[in-house]
């Protein structure tokens, strides 16, 4: 979305979808994000996170695991976000391959207070819930 500052990071610093990534990684005890896309290899420069997350969809769908919700908020001082969230929600869904209505999202602010609120970045924060085909071995 354009605005006047971006963000700086290994791949493409998509702070939302990065969380999402590793709430559904964690909500499986799969690890997180940079366990499987280390900032030490040079593929994953620049790589779009969006591409990873279909990455991580189709491994869980691998692993027996099927997405029931993600809930994500958005913390950013600006760009206001709200008019850009149903896009955002469609944009993850198709990514994961599960409908809009697994996937809420939702932007707030600090109110000016910290490096958010200064305007010096943003953060995400995910949860997710996930159904397992299959009982764990560990406890069948």
């Amino acid at each position: 979305m354009p605005h006047a500052l971006g963000l700086l990071g290994h791949s493409d610093a998509d702070v939302l979808t990065h969380a999402i990534m590793d709430a559904l990684l964690g909500a499986a005890a799969l690890g997180d994000i940079g366990m499987h896309f280390p900032d030490t290899d040079p593929q994953y420069r620049g790589v779009s996170s969006l591409n990873l997350l279909r990455q991580v969809g189709a491994f869980l769908r691998q692993q027996g695991y099927t997405v029931s919700n993600i809930d994500a908020t958005v913390v950013a001082q600006a760009p206001k976000l709200a008019p850009h969230i149903p896009a955002m929600r469609a944009r993850l869904a198709e990514a994961l391959e599960v409908t809009v209505a697994r996937v809420s999202v939702k932007a707030t602010t600090t109110e000016g207070l910290g490096f958010a609120g200064e305007g010096a970045g943003m953060a995400a924060y995910a949860t997710a819930c996930l159904r397992r085909a299959e009982p764990l071995s560990e406890l069948a």
